[in-house]
């Protein structure tokens, strides 16, 4: 006779059940070292301080959004804009675009893993820390006995701002302490993505039928290399200057605050690369895929991408012409600048090249990237603008500025990640994202950050400056702020919709099967999501469209691709 088990003794198995399963997935998060599910922490993480830095540039547009206004005090305004910046650059941007690359490189070149699963886990762990410990200055600014206390020294964190006298209290060690760790998670990540590159790719796949993605994170990280370095020097002269009585940066004590900028520019331009880079390298992929075409002149992609990392090094004191460099500084910079824009200048034409004679699939992926392409031409010709010194004297600190500067990371950088989400998401989660309610996430996003970001130009030529808490009603700023402002709630709402998106189609979207895009790229040759092995046998590739090879084997000896606008039939490599 079977032993029965007691009516409670089940419920409280039953109960059991999830607290079991968060616990085995909390655990299997903690201990994994498989790229995929760290890319997807990444991603997870840098999505969460995604909303939280929204919520703080939506407290400070309210704030700006009339004249005189008292919604926040000072003090809680300097908070918010330092820690608006200091998130969107250092735990949204540079989390999530590793993430992508954590995720795709591996599948994109035929590996099974990252070349060093264990410092993989070690980077994104000690990145996470990092934010979690400054947003603990919010209870621990002032000492664990005061009133917490956010930074408040602008995301540059120029001198003497940061000198104890003017920054009592912990908040700036919490700033300068979680930038430096963060920067070993960044070197961390970039050393395992060159690795991988170099040395994991699938037989047949040369450097020249590497796909552009790849290229362009392998220059990615040679930038993150060299730009981290001053970054962390400079942190650690700034924690001595507070600690140990040095005086890098106190220029009453003979030390100079233009040297903090120096070592700040020297890591905070090739940030920008940093940043956009992965970008291009989701435009690379995406708009030939939807032009149903090859992406015109790969060598004069990469060639683009080589050349941005290199000049990108060499152009940060174009931040610092209001601080009087001379006319040699100035004209080495101005120069430098314009120089820039030649290899950028490149990946348009190709972008535009590629779109050309293509049978475009306006899918709210493309819209997102056609969008990208628009904007981002927009922010270079604002750009060359500021490039020119006495133009810069005159609106540097300027809402000018600002206006620029988010037309680069939202405009562009923004636009893309949103444009991969909807490219990559069925790879990741084996469900597709609402069309529909994407492409009314692209037109409200677009409207609002166009009432934003276009307007906002206007009070900077004004003589609007940046860094302000409040205005008087007599300056003309009003209107401007408050349709400014009106943009930022838009671009709230089209966020919200994208979160919405994203969650209900992860539990209820169509089924996306492994290519729901007939793409090209090893990845969409795995199942959806990818098994954590990625591929039962290591492919060989022969081209640098290697799943079109997989999907056409009626044409052994030919590679399909669009050279200047036209179909031709090429031989392959070696053929």
């Amino acid at each position: 006779m079977a032993t029965q088990i007691p009516v409670n003794e089940v419920h409280d198995q039953i109960a059991q059940v999830p607290r079991r399963l968060w616990l085995e997935v909390l655990h299997g998060c903690v201990t994994t070292v498989d790229h995929k599910k760290i890319g997807l922490m990444y991603i997870g993480y840098a999505l969460i301080f995604l909303v939280i830095a929204g919520f703080e540039a939506l407290l400070m547009r309210i704030q700006l959004a009339i004249p005189n206004n008292h919604f926040v005090s000072p003090e809680v305004f300097n908070g918010l804009f330092t820690m608006h910046g200091t998130t969107m650059v250092f735990f949204v941007g540079m989390p999530i675009l590793f993430g992508f690359g954590n995720y795709l490189i591996p599948l994109m070149i035929g590996a099974r893993d990252m070349a060093f699963p264990r410092l993989n886990a070690f980077s994104f762990w000690i990145s996470a820390f990092a934010g979690f410990l400054l947003y603990f200055s919010y209870i621990g600014g002032s000492g664990l006995y005061g009133a917490g206390s956010a930074p408040d020294v602008g995301w540059f964190a120029y001198a003497p701002l940061t000198a104890r006298v003017f920054s009592p209290g912990h908040s700036t060690d919490y700033w300068t302490l979680a930038l430096l760790l963060t920067g070993i998670g960044s070197i961390g990540t970039a050393l395992n993505i060159v690795a991988t590159i170099i040395c994991m790719r699938c037989p047949g796949m040369k450097m020249s039928r590497l796909p552009l993605l790849p290229w362009i994170y392998l220059v990615m990280s040679g930038l993150t290399f060299v730009a981290i370095g001053p970054l962390t020097a400079a942190q650690i002269m700034l924690m001595l200057d507070r600690y140990v009585g040095s005086h890098f940066f106190d220029t009453q004590a003979g030390g100079s605050a233009v040297l903090w900028m120096h070592f700040f520019w020297i890591f905070g331009h090739p940030e920008v690369y940093i940043l956009v880079l992965p970008a291009f390298a989701f435009a690379n992929e995406i708009i030939p895929v939807f032009s149903r075409k090859a992406i015109f002149g790969y060598p004069a992609m990469v060639a683009a991408s080589v050349g941005i990392g290199f000049i990108s090094l060499s152009v940060w004191a174009h931040h610092m012409f209001t601080v009087g460099l001379g006319p040699g500084g100035n004209t080495f910079f101005t120069l430098a600048t314009m120089i820039i824009s030649v290899p950028t200048g490149i990946k348009i034409f190709n972008w535009l090249a590629t779109l050309w004679g293509g049978k475009i699939q306006f899918t709210a992926s493309m819209m997102f990237a056609i969008g990208f392409l628009f904007q981002f031409l927009i922010a270079g010709l604002t750009g060359i603008m500021l490039s020119v010194a006495p133009f810069d004297w005159q609106l540097g600190n300027s809402y000018f500025v600002v206006a620029h500067f988010h037309y680069v990371l939202v405009g562009a950088i923004l636009f893309m990640i949103f444009s991969a989400f909807y490219y990559w998401f069925p790879k990741m989660t084996g469900r597709m994202l609402s069309e529909r309610l994407g492409k009314w996430h692209f037109w409200l996003f677009v409207i609002g950050f166009h009432l934003t970001f276009d307007l906002m130009h206007v009070p900077g030529l004004l003589g609007m400056p940046r860094r302000i808490y409040t205005y008087e009603a007599d300056r003309g700023w009003m209107i401007w702020n408050l349709l400014v402002s009106s943009g930022a709630i838009i671009q709230t709402v089209a966020t919200l919709l994208f979160v919405y998106n994203m969650v209900w189609s992860y539990f209820k979207g169509p089924i996306a099967g492994p290519d729901p895009w007939d793409a090209w790229t090893l990845e969409w040759s795995t199942p959806s999501p990818p098994p954590s092995y990625n591929f039962a046998e290591i492919p060989t590739v022969a081209s640098r469209r290697p799943l079109w090879d997989l999907k056409h084997p009626e044409d052994p000896d030919f590679d399909y691709e669009i050279e200047q606008g036209s179909p031709q039939q090429t031989k392959k490599e070696g053929a």
